[in-house]
């Protein structure tokens, strides 16, 4: 059984340290070299303090980081499984494989804003992950005008995750709706052990489990296990509003299903 300080990542999805865990070969390589970056590493840390210290929000730091981007990454691999085409990389001429490369970098720098304050943070993470991408990217092996063309695109998957502007690709979509995906009680047991009882925090620890996989009638089903109707909150206001003008919301399959429903539950499932 999973416990309460664990969140899984269920169904079809990958292993974060497994070394091989994904089949493109660039895309493992971008994967080793964020893990080990010492500045990447440290920013993990400390963009944790305001959300969580000083806010009382949900964990914003290695493990939320952790989680949205394999659940991006697991997005993508069922969406291109199910013959979905991006327009980030294509459209800046970069490789199909680049496709991967954004949406994983996106994912690991889309919240390090955090280190300046909690409000309007995807703004703020654009300069610092700007000054990041300019310094690692050089290092994967990418020359200056792809350099700016990755860049780019990560930046507008990083502002367009938490903002009301608008995805223009399905790289960032994917960001988008990952970030959203990770509201299993894991991620609000700091706040509410030190007492915070706000939505956010309860309608978390409503979400037993979420879990990934190949759809029958779209590509990606997204199953959703609520032990109470607290969790709607994190279904139909948050991952909805994110799903919305995602580019990838006609793509995925959304229930959430209360599974402690005794009959007389107001609430027993729901579905977008």
């Amino acid at each position: 059984m999973q416990r309460e300080d664990e969140r899984g990542n269920g169904g079809r999805t990958y292993d974060p340290d497994a070394e091989h865990a994904f089949p493109d070969e660039r895309l493992n390589e971008v994967l080793r070299f964020v893990d080990e970056d010492e500045e990447i590493q440290a920013y993990l840390d400390a963009q944790n303090v305001n959300p969580v210290d000083r806010k009382g929000y949900n964990d914003h730091g290695r493990k939320h980081i952790s989680i949205v981007r394999n659940r991006a990454l697991c997005l993508y691999d069922l969406l291109k499984a199910g013959h979905v085409e991006f327009n980030g990389a294509s459209q800046q001429g970069l490789d199909e494989a680049d496709e991967a490369v954004i949406v994983a970098l996106a994912a690991q720098l889309h919240d390090i804003g955090h280190v300046v304050h909690r409000s309007e943070h995807a703004y703020y993470s654009i300069p610092l992950a700007a000054d990041v991408l300019d310094r690692i990217l050089p290092e994967l092996g990418y020359d200056v005008g792809d350099t700016v063309r990755v860049k780019g695109e990560v930046l507008h998957a990083i502002l367009c995750h938490h903002t009301e502007e608008r995805p223009l690709t399905r790289e960032a979509g994917v960001l988008r709706v990952a970030d959203a995906l990770d509201m299993e009680r894991g991620r609000s047991r700091i706040p509410y052990e030190k007492g915070g009882r706000g939505i956010n925090t309860l309608s978390s620890r409503a979400i037993r489990q979420v879990t990934l996989r190949e759809g029958d009638e779209r590509p990606v089903l997204v199953e959703i296990e609520m032990t109470d109707a607290a969790g709607v909150y994190q279904v139909d206001e948050l991952l909805k509003s994110k799903l919305e003008d995602s580019l990838i919301d006609e793509e995925i399959r959304i229930v959430a299903i209360n599974s402690h429903g005794d009959g007389e539950q107001l609430l027993e499932r729901i579905e977008l």
